[in-house]
């Protein structure tokens, strides 16, 4: 009978020791893996920095998690190694239901982690410079709007940027936001001739644009990161910072939008480009439920290249998307898929490990497009052929791909270091 007894209280033991706490498993997986939205003032509709704050929404926790929904990680697992990928394990995922059902308990505070939430409103902690719209604009309501408001460059000399991060000023109204540098100044002449803060950009800054012309941007759900050491993007002495901003406001209501610049802090011996793969000639008939879109952009003869980031691009209609490129004479490399595509949560992805893309490689894009009436996102009753465009009931086929390239003397003898072709759609 005593034996019988201390087996039973050793087993009840065991599973007391297994059994997931806060302070134990849960608070470090939330750390990891869903703190940096669920934190004030930012995408999430709560934060989850305590115990509190997790016991409090144990059952809805418990409820995305188990179906899926949260973390809201796209990008499908084998198609790219990416940094801070915040899906959760089978065994995250599992710790975190077993504790809800377990009645969400606290555990011991003295195993608790250091906290990681900071006071910041910046995720990547303050900028070394943010620029911002010189006043708040106020965007006319229904219809889409893209406004580009020049920002002044207070730096006397050539600077490298790590890391951009965007905070929106008003998140209802701001529908992306992509920063430009306009190296040869011509974005000022453009704002003069408007009256009211910025001017019109449909269709781009409206200034000569190269590979060297982006700094960065922000969409729904989208995390800043620091590149590598030794990578940075390269604002030049007496450029100007042109911030692009897509609104497309429900409600009458201002914006100030705010841009953090975290400059390098080590040696840059590599300047991170933009290659944007696209197709602009497509159309989706209405009704179509699987259309295909497809665009490729050849890597020329002798410029290899290493690619740092991806960002892909849809609107509402978008279902899937995939990024891929094909080594002359060899298999095809993958680069993300996201099979479930979601407006609200994209971004650039950063990769742990630099892909190398050899020079006479085939970049190549897959959009799939549901535009029929059993898409619950689908913005147009009744439904109607879509374009490509760039209004929110317009659709994209696009993917930004960061890289760096091999041979940046080549770069500068072709003159692609000053134009931005050779893209292939179809």
């Amino acid at each position: 009978m005593v034996t019988k007894y201390l087996l039973a209280v050793s087993v009840l033991a065991g599973l007391a020791q297994a059994q997931p706490t806060y302070s134990g498993e849960v608070s470090r997986i939330m750390q990891e893996k869903c703190q940096m939205c669920h934190r004030p003032n930012d995408i999430a509709p709560f934060p989850l920095s305590s115990f509190e704050d997790a016991q409090t929404w144990a059952a809805d926790i418990k409820r995305v998690v188990s179906e899926g929904i949260m973390p809201p990680w796209k990008p499908v697992e084998g198609h790219g190694d990416f940094q801070d990928a915040y899906n959760l394990t089978a065994e995250q995922r599992r710790a975190i239901i077993d504790w809800v059902d377990a009645g969400a308990p606290m555990g011991d505070p003295a195993e608790l982690p250091e906290p990681k939430v900071t006071d910041s409103e910046w995720r990547l902690g303050e900028p070394d410079l943010v620029a911002q719209m010189a006043e708040s604009y106020s965007p006319p309501r229904g219809r889409d709007v893209y406004r580009c408001f020049v920002v002044s460059n207070p730096f006397d000399e050539t600077m490298y940027v790590s890391a951009v991060d965007v905070l929106p000023g008003n998140r209802k109204i701001v529908h992306h936001v992509i920063m430009f540098i306009d190296e040869k100044g011509q974005s000022p002449e453009l704002d003069a001739k408007e009256e009211g803060p910025g001017y019109t950009c449909f269709g781009g800054p409206g200034f000569d644009i190269s590979i060297n012309s982006m700094l960065g941007g922000w969409a729904p759900g989208s995390f800043p990161r620091h590149y590598q050491d030794g990578l940075a993007i390269q604002i030049p002495k007496g450029a100007r910072l042109v911030m692009q901003v897509h609104y497309f406001p429900t409600v009458t209501a201002e914006d100030v939008t705010r841009v953090g610049l975290y400059l390098a802090q080590t040696d840059v011996k590599k300047l991170v480009r933009f290659i944007p793969v696209l197709n602009d000639r497509f159309r989706i008939p209405p009704g179509a439920e699987n259309q295909v879109v497809t665009a490729s952009f050849p890597i020329p003869p002798g410029l290899g290249a290493k690619i740092i980031q991806v960002f892909p691009h849809m609107h509402l209609l978008g279902r899937q998307i995939k990024v891929e490129f094909t080594p002359l004479g060899r298999e095809t490399i993958p680069l993300i898929y996201i099979d479930n595509w979601d407006f609200n949560w994209q971004g650039f992805y950063n990769y742990k490990e630099q892909v190398s893309l050899p020079a006479l490689s085939n970049i190549r894009i897959s959009c799939t497009f549901d535009n029929s009436e059993n898409n619950p996102r689908n913005p147009n009753n009744p439904l109607k052929e879509v374009r490509w465009g760039e209004g929110t009931q317009d659709e994209m086929c696009l993917a930004f791909l960061g890289v760096t390239f091999d041979n940046e003397d080549l770069l500068r003898t072709i003159g692609i270091l000053n134009k931005n072709k050779g893209v292939k759609s179809r």
